[in-house]
């Protein structure tokens, strides 16, 4: 059923996700980076990591650019060449990427990816306006457009055109804090009525408090190797058998249909097809819930829904933890938080956790194959990976 694997994931390791004061970003990795190397003792991290590939949107948050080395540093892991990818919200779905590349090419046999952000110091207008650089300057950001106004456009057209409601969004909200509630490295570990969530304050209609994904500090990573070098390191490995990226306008202006994403519907075509699994075939899956709306359409663009009945799926329990898809096990953008440069990676983490029987809680049982879907901004950078078990 399933394809040749590209490479195989030994650790991961995140941080904890929530308001980490007086902490740098730098030092969030690291406690990423010790988890992933205390669940592989057979790894020697200084002498088998020979690159780093590091997933991180802004400077602007802690005023520090360069960021490949100084995290390489941190972790222990120089004179390793070290690399920093930035796609917005997808910087580090990027860097899994670039890390799969790294592998294939020969050049190396190990190699760390992973991401981070510390954004919780600085204020909600500063964020905001850092986040914002991730759309069209001249025609959208200079006209005050923000990521909830833009994700607001998207919700009013998939509304206007299916019949999506905002008790359908509100429902995503209410599953998402509920699986938070069960993983203890997530940001928000509480539940939200479904009544809460609906008379939360508006943000930008008809999207509300409950609709938006959290400012949050923290970091993820990921070791991979070749699949022939794994079952030397570790007895559970994950194999990633398809990886796919598509771009599309920075601009949402540009698009003549808001209620998809281009990128990310092409992104796992590449991925399904590469790894000779269908829509069917993925027992749990992470979701770019940015805002609420944005898990709504990723059902319909990853195919485990027709266009248009996302909110029908969410309505019908399709995609919560005892459900025939789960999706966000972890809590999700929504309740684990968004650590923007973080987050793709983190995503693949609690992929591992599942496909490796450590989800606690929150284990989907038997699970064999999942996916992570990442987007960044408003849908010009996607990427999708799909995970087997090893």
């Amino acid at each position: 059923m399933s394809g040749k694997p590209l490479v195989s994931i030994l650790s991961a390791g995140l941080s904890k996700f929530g308001k980490r004061k007086g902490v740098y970003g730098r030092e969030l990795f690291v406690e990423a980076v010790t988890e992933a190397f205390e669940r592989c003792p057979k790894l020697d991290p200084k002498k088998d990591i020979r690159a780093v590939i590091i997933g991180h949107m802004g400077e602007s948050f802690e005023h520090q650019g360069h960021t490949g080395p100084t995290l390489a540093d941190w972790a222990g892991l120089l004179p390793s060449a070290a690399i920093r990818t930035e796609a917005a919200c997808s910087s580090s779905g990027v860097a899994l990427r670039i890390g799969i590349f790294a592998l294939l090419s020969g050049l190396y046999d190990i190699v760390l990816v992973g991401g981070v952000e510390k954004m919780t110091h600085r204020t909600t207008p500063d964020v905001t306006e850092f986040l914002a650089m991730a759309s069209d300057y001249p025609f959208e950001q200079w006209h005050g457009l923000t990521f909830p106004s833009l994700y607001a456009l998207m919700a009013t057209a998939h509304m206007h055109k299916y019949g999506t409601t905002e008790e359908q969004m509100a429902m995503v909200a209410v599953k998402n804090h509920h699986n938070g509630a069960l993983n203890p490295k997530a940001h928000i570990r509480r539940e939200v009525s479904l009544e809460k969530a609906l008379n939360s304050r508006m943000i930008a209609w008809p999207l509300k408090l409950y609709d938006c994904s959290l400012i949050t500090d923290g970091a993820s990573c990921l070791v991979l190797t070749k699949p022939e070098l794994a079952k030397k390191f570790t007895d559970t490995p994950v194999h990633i058998i398809g990886s796919g990226q598509a771009s599309d306008t920075i601009g949402l202006y540009e698009r003549q249909n808001f209620t998809t994403l281009k990128a990310a519907k092409l992104a796992a075509k590449e991925a399904y097809k590469m790894a000779g699994v269908k829509p069917d075939d993925i027992d749990v899956a992470e979701a770019h819930d940015c805002f609420t709306i944005a898990e709504i359409i990723a059902y319909e663009d990853l195919g485990f829904c027709q266009q248009g009945k996302g909110g029908k799926m969410i309505e019908n329990g399709t995609t919560t933890l005892e459900g025939k898809i789960p999706v966000n096990t972890s809590g999700g953008l929504k309740s684990k938080g968004h650590p923007v440069g973080a987050t793709g990676t983190a995503q693949a983490c609690e992929i591992f956790l599942q496909l490796t029987e450590q989800a606690e809680k929150r284990q989907v049982k038997g699970a064999d194959i999942g996916l992570a879907h990442n987007v960044g901004g408003s849908g010009a950078t996607a990427t999708v990976h799909i995970f087997r078990r090893g």
